[in-house]
């Protein structure tokens, strides 16, 4: 019976995630019907198992019931494995009690600040797996070939090409942030608008921050933190994890820590923002 609790722990787990919306901290939305499928499996599991458990429980009475009456053999039993038990449980019921019990908190500028943040294309040879993780630039290039990849930013670039004032909401975010890193040219000079957290960086000067976004490419293994440099107005000034709206126009400086050129914001306009529902933002092409 102990197979069926746990698999009802996780049927209730993956179901109450899509119910509360807290699924979407983990993966992108786009891929939620995989999640599901699997929470709907393990409830069909579970009364797979319930079934089988009762069926083996009426054939063990039936058996000792006619052992007591006519049979006068003894019964050998394995010994159990007591430790590997307890083991193979633990695996199991430590996930599910974490995942149901722990709060789900949403990633900020801490995490930034202790990780730091990267830009993949200034280092093209290096092979450290952790420096390919997405930071900064959002890079889908690594799941194209060159000659696809080229083509898609071509795509998506016609969608910001022919507008003056560029609006990148959460739909888009990871788009626009893509295009705009791949094809700044196009850019320069443009206005723009999108929100995000603060997050100071040592050795920049007082007015130069940057404005982030979590994103999710497919799940929260592939996650960064992407966004702009915004250069705000004298006398101005926010503290992390301060959510912000900035409108400015988008220009291109040499950033010397990555040792390439970045476009950023010179910011015109600021406004103080609630935090959204859902902090992350996804790539959903």
């Amino acid at each position: 019976m102990a197979r069926a609790y746990v698999l009802l722990g996780f049927t209730f787990f993956l179901m109450q995630m899509h119910i509360t919306g807290s699924i979407s901290k983990y993966i992108n939305m786009k891929y939620s019907y995989l999640s599901l499928t699997a929470g709907i499996l393990f409830a069909f599991l579970t009364i797979i198992q319930v079934i089988h458990t009762f069926k083996t429980s009426d054939q063990d009475h039936d058996h000792d019931h006619v052992c007591n009456h006519t049979c006068d053999h003894g019964h050998v039993h394995k010994e159990s494995k007591g430790i590997r038990k307890v083991l193979n449980g633990f695996i199991f019921l430590f996930p599910l009690i974490t995942g149901i019990f722990l709060p789900i908190a949403s990633l900020d500028s801490t995490i930034v600040q202790a990780k730091g943040f990267h830009f993949p294309v200034s280092e093209p040879d290096n092979n450290d797996p952790f420096m390919q993780r997405q930071y900064l630039k959002p890079d889908l290039s690594i799941y194209y070939g060159q000659e696809g990849y080229q083509k898609l930013i071509d795509k998506e670039s016609k969608e910001y090409i022919n507008k003056d004032h560029i609006v990148l909401n959460d739909q888009d975010f990871l788009k626009g942030m893509e295009v705009l890193y791949d094809e700044p040219g196009h850019f320069i000079g443009k206005k723009i608008t999108f929100k995000g957290f603060i997050y100071k960086e040592k050795g920049l000067n007082e007015n130069q921050l940057f404005l982030f976004r979590f994103g999710i490419i497919h799940c929260v293994a592939d996650s960064g933190v992407y966004g702009l440099l915004i250069n705000l107005p004298d006398h101005q000034s926010f503290d992390n994890d301060q959510w912000v709206e900035a409108t400015g126009v988008i220009k291109e400086m040499y950033y010397q820590p990555f040792k390439v050129n970045i476009p950023y914001i010179e910011v015109t306009e600021t406004k103080m923002i609630d935090p959204p529902k859902n902090q992350y933002v996804y790539r959903n092409k």
